[in-house]
Parts: C-alpha cells; structure tokens; sequence
C-alpha cells in the first residue's frame, strides 16, 4: 500500500459519547464485519472492539483496540480509545503514535469533562483532527450550540462541514456546505448514501453557512480568497485549504451525524481520508543515544532503519503482544531488531495486523504501519532500531496514580498468582502500581480511580483465580512543619581508637511548599564541604517517616550556618547521624500538623441535579470554586478531601439517576482539621 493512502487515526471522546458505537460502524462500512453489535450488550454480543469481557458486561472500552480498513482505496488503522478518565494512559500512548484523530462530541451534551481531557492530550501530541457531534437524533441535540463550545471552552478554531436535516426524532439527513448537496441513508443499516438536491427550505441556510465557511476556511489559501470574492470558488480548492488548516493544526472542521441510527458515518470516513494526514505529512523525531541525545528528524521512507515505539503491551496465553508503530523502514519475519533501552537484540518471530483480539499474520510491514509483535519482552514506551542507529523517543506523559486499595490474600499459592498478575498488569499499565507496605506487609495497588482499579481486582480474580479480600484504601497522608526552630547538636562517642564527632547547628521551618530542601549556608569551614552530603543525606532519610504520626514528611526546610569537626573522628557518617538526631529532637517543637491530600473534583450533571451534587459536596468536607451552568448541564468544580472520595461515584449516581459524571486529580496538601485527626491518632493507637 502507498503510504499517502495511509490514515493512522484514532478515535478520542467523554465516556458515553458513541466512540466504539461509532468504530463499529466504521468496520461494518468498510466491510470488516458483517453485523453491527452493539455496546450495551443488548444484542447478547457486544460491540467487537470490546473484545474484553468485563468490557462487554459493562458497556464500557477498558482498553485501547487497534483495527485496520480499507475505504476507498485508503487501509486505515483506527484505535478505539476509552473514555474513562480511569484509563486515561491508554489514550496517551495511543494519541502518541497517532498521525490523526476525530474527536466524538454528543450532540445533546457537547463538551464535558472528558472532551477538555482528551482535548488536552490531542494538544500535547499536536494531532490534527476532525470533530463529530454524535448522536443528533437525540432529544436536545444542537449541532450550532456544541460548535459554539468547541470555540469557547476549547478554544478550537471549528467550523461546520455540515448542517442537519431535522434534529431529534426528525433527523432525517444532512446537507454537505461543499458540494451543497443533500445526502439521506437508506438500507437496513444506513449502507447506501443517497445524494438528491437540497430541500428547498434549507436553501437560504445553506449558502448563509457556506459563506461563513469560506470566510473562515480562505484565510488558510489566498487562491481560495481571490476565487471567492470573484464567486468561481471550486469544491478542490475548498478541500486544499481545509486540509492544509486541519494538518496544520488551525482548524477543526466539524461533522455531524448519528452513528447509531447509521447516518453520517460514510461522510466522516470521506473526510478522515480527504483532510486527516498520511504519515510523511507529520513530523516525528527521535533522540540520537550515540551522539549527545541529538534530536533527529525521522522519515516515512520504508528503505531507511528501522525505528519503531511499542505504545501498548497485552500478555496473552502464548506470550506478550507488543503493539508498534512503525516511523521508518520496514520489518519483516525474520529480521533483528534493537531495543534501545536494554541493548537487546530480538529477532520478529511473529509479525501480525490487529482487529480487536483476532489477529492476522503479515509477512513484513513497512513505515506509517501499526502492527503487533508476538512473544517479544519488552517495556511499555521501548524503541526498536535496525542497522547502527541507536534512537530513541520521548515517553509519554504519565499522570499519577491518587488511589490505592489494599489487597489481602490467605493462603501462599494464591500470594505467587497474585504476584505474577501484579507483575503483568504494571507492565501493561504505567498508571497501575504496586507494592508491599513494609509496615502493614499489605499489598497496596495504586490507580487513578475506583473503576480503574476495581477493573484490575476482577481482573486478578477472573484471570488467575485468586482469592482476593479488598481493604479501605490507604490514605496518603503527609507531615509537615508549621514553627521554625534553632538547633545546636552535637553527636559524640568514643571507642577505642577513633571515635564520632560532628557538630551543627540551624535553623528548622517549613520550606513554603511541599518540597523538603537543604540549605548549606555554613562559611569559614567549620563544616568542611566533604562532609555535607553526610548532612544532607541525614536530612534525607529522616523525612520518610514523621514522629508525629509516621506519615512521610514534606514541606521542612533544614538550614546548616554553623558547626564544628574534629580532626581524627569526624566523618561523613557522623554528621549524618548528628544530622537525623536534630531532626528528630526538634522535630516536635516545631509543631508538626498532618496534611491530608485535596483532590480538585469535576463533577457534570443535568442542571436539575445540580443542588443535589452540592449537598454531596458539602456533606463530604467539599468546597465549591466554581459553577458554570448552560442550558443543559451544570459542571461544579469543587475541592475535597481524598479520604471523604471514596464511594463518591455511587453517591452522584444515586442522586442524579445515573446520569452525572465526575473526573478527579490530585490539587494539593491542607492541613488535617483537629477532629479528624484525633480519630487517626486513635486507629493508629488500636
């Protein structure tokens, strides 16, 4: 296949938007499958990138899937990311190997909390992309309203492609600005698109949007601009303009339809192929590990080496499936590669293209290609080199986990199943940690919600057969500082032969942040400088467990001015002992709090709800900031405390009917209220 006929495209949208809904059509129209199932499971099968079980029981995607189609002699490879804010790392790693992307947007709701998420990620890998406002044959849809939001809340610079016939239960069809025709789907499932003249009611709108089209489209093509104001604009200098502002990042053309009543769907397709780029149309870089981590250009030429990212890991019965993208060259069965991170060598054994779970095997694949390596150990984020080239490319961004649950098991067989479970899920989830609490000798996993890691406990359960208990998670909590103190201390102790000195004095105090730092502000070598990282690295080591509570400690600040040594028996170790002594002997008459972590909480709901969601709030030591209310939806954004979170999506759903959505991150550290922390210092004592 030609690389200019290749689309790398992904699908990015808030939870319940239709992606997969949506991705299915794609694959029934492109002739992939030949029945549509749907996500909800109401047809007993569920939708086929859903090829998870839980995924289908839950009507939810979990994991990214990669499937590739042909349309119109273009092979497109399209990725189905979740929309969860809990697998979020799925949709970064995906986005990094992507070259385009259409963003779904409900037509009723239009950008909610999720839509800013994915909107963000689209920004941060620079992928052109094309709206789709969904679901128009739902009651309150507003195509005009949602592209209004696309320019205010995202700051998009989108204009519609398109414009409805009818809306709600009357949408029937929809009128192309470009060729100003009309196009109805006929056939059991929408297969045929029916072109006819637009209907005379709409005539007037038509030209009014069109011109409002050209105005915004012209200023990308001054061929455009000149043609137009002489009215003998054509159709392909429209689609060059559009293009070059998509590609470029400039605009976003906006497409509209229903993907579950089967319209529109064909046209989104024409203009993935017609405005989204081919893989030597985006500029992708590599570092040069042999030469100083030189940035260097690569390119979408099959004959140069090989440099391809492992974006996605999947341990399956037989072995690990390595998801790749290839940037240049080519890969056949058979050849080496590099792992530029080990310094491995692996030779292809298996080389497959994917659709959902199945997959099909490929004797070679070639740059701007997404294909999967079988049985090859590697990480998440490996780059692979053929030849002398030793690159590598930049990780993606990794958010980090703000929730943990302890797990507790019963018996040793199960404690090794677990273990094994653990070890391939982390591998395969940057976002999913794991470790053994030292001091409870509890397994903790860490995740970035409570679906994320319920998900991930059935998970162990269905697929290792562990017998699993699941603890209260663990609160985060921290230490701190909140008076200053002046410390003289001196550690002394005589052996036989050489003994310990070590003398410093400063000053302890809160640091203003909730960083710890050391200050080395000692002058006229009274502590000579090969001593200090002695100092420092006593500092260090006495902020893992605070005295107050044994909660880690940040926020304190440790300045040496002062202090003494002895010839003979000073020694890097006596001043860090000395060091960690005054922290801890003056570590309570500084007055130590404990700080509770603060998550920021978006919460979405009809506005009916919206006093209900604020009562939860209040109710769970929350503070508003700020609301932002339109005809629809209410979006609260909110502070509170981590601890008062858990359980809190049950809460919104009981009182919204299922219909709010919430995101959580991490905001900062405040200071524990006085009651609260009490009842600690009694669950502590017991």
């Amino acid at each position: 296949m030609e690389i200019k006929k290749v689309r790398n495209i992904g699908i990015s949208a808030h939870i319940d938007s239709g992606k997969t809904t949506l991705t299915e059509r794609i694959l029934y129209y492109c002739n992939k499958i030949y029945r549509i199932g749907e996500v909800h499971g109401k047809d007993g099968i569920g939708a086929t990138m859903d090829s998870m079980e839980l995924e289908k029981e839950r009507g939810i995607t979990i994991a990214s899937a990669a499937t590739n189609v042909r349309w119109k002699n273009y092979e497109l490879n399209v990725i189905d990311t979740p929309g969860h804010i809990d697998f979020t790392i799925e949709v970064e790693n995906a986005l990094r190997v992507l070259d385009g992307a259409i963003l779904v947007l409900c037509g009723v709701s239009g950008v909610q909390s999720q839509s800013i998420t994915v909107d963000r990620q689209l920004k941060r890998y620079k992928v052109p992309h094309v709206a789709f406002i969904n679901k128009l044959d739902r009651t309150g849809a507003d195509p005009e309203k949602v592209k209004d939001q696309l320019r205010e809340k995202l700051d998009h610079n989108a204009v519609l492609m398109q414009i409805p016939i009818g809306l709600e239960e009357n949408f029937e069809g929809i009128i192309d600005l470009v060729t100003r025709k009309a196009r109805y789907f006929t056939g059991p499932n929408g297969e045929q698109v029916i072109e006819k003249e637009i209907p005379e009611e709409y005539r007037a709108k038509t030209e009014e949007m069109r011109e409002t089209l050209i105005d915004a489209v012209s200023m990308f093509s001054d061929e455009l601009a000149e043609a137009f104001l002489d009215g003998n604009e054509t159709e392909e200098m429209i689609y060059a303009a559009v293009r070059k502002a998509t590609i470029s990042l400039e605009l976003t053309p906006v497409f509209m339809g229903s993907a579950y009543k089967n319209k529109g769907v064909q046209l989104l397709l024409d203009a993935v192929v017609r405005y989204l780029p081919d893989p030597t149309e985006r500029v992708n870089s590599a570092r040069d590990k042999n030469d100083d981590m030189k940035s260097i250009k690569l390119e979408s030429d099959p004959n140069l080496p090989v440099v391809a990212l492992a974006f996605k890991l999947e341990s399956q019965q037989y072995g690990q499936l390595t998801y790749i993208r290839i940037y240049q060259g080519t890969i056949a069965k058979g050849s080496d590669l590099l792992n530029a991170r080990t310094g491995n060598k692996i030779k292809v054994g298996r080389l497959v293209k994917m659709h959902a779970d199945n997959m099909e095997d490929i004797s070679s694949a070639s740059a701007g290609d997404i294909v999967a390596l079988f049985g090859t150990d590697c990480a998440l984020g490996d780059t692979f080199n053929s030849g002398n080239n030793n690159f590598t490319m930049r990780q993606s961004f990794v958010p980090k986990p703000i929730i943990s649950l302890a797990l507790v098991i019963n018996n040793n067989k199960d404690q090794d199943k677990l273990a094994k479970a653990l070890s391939r899920f982390t591998k395969e989830d940057p976002t999913f940690k794991a470790n053994v609490n030292e001091e409870t000798n509890e397994t903790i996993v860490h995740g970035m919600g409570e679906l994320h890691l319920n998900i991930y406990i059935e998970r162990i359960r269905r697929e290792y057969g562990v017998n699993l208990e699941v603890n209260a998670p663990q609160v985060s909590y921290r230490e701190t500082l909140t008076k200053a103190v002046e410390f003289d201390y001196i550690h002394k102790k005589q052996t036989g032969g050489h003994g310990q000195y070590a003398r410093i004095k400063g000053i302890l105090t809160h640091s203003g942040k909730d960083e710890n730092i050391f200050m080395d502000k000692v002058r006229g070598g009274h502590i000579p400088s090969q001593f200090m990282p002695g100092c420092e690295k006593g500092f260090l080591s006495s902020l893992d467990k605070g005295a107050l509570a044994g909660f880690p400690v940040v926020g304190v600040k440790m300045s040496l001015d002062d202090g003494d040594f002895h010839e003979v028996d000073s020694s890097p170790l006596a001043f860090e002992i000395a060091t960690r002594s005054a922290f801890r002997e003056n570590y309570h008459k500084a007055k130590p709090i404990i700080l509770e972590p603060v998550m920021k909480v978006s919460v979405e709901t009809p506005s009916e709800f919206r006093s209900n969601i604020m009562a939860i709030i209040n109710q769970n030591r929350g503070n508003v900031l700020d609301t932002v209310i339109d005809e629809h939806f209410t979006r609260i954004d909110s502070e509170m405390p981590l601890s008062e979170t858990f359980g809190l999506v049950t809460q919104f759903r009981s009182v919204t009917q299922g219909k709010a959505d919430f995101t959580m991150e991490f905001s900062k550290y405040k200071p524990l209220p006085k009651n609260i922390e009490e009842e600690l210092f009694k669950k502590k004592e017991k």
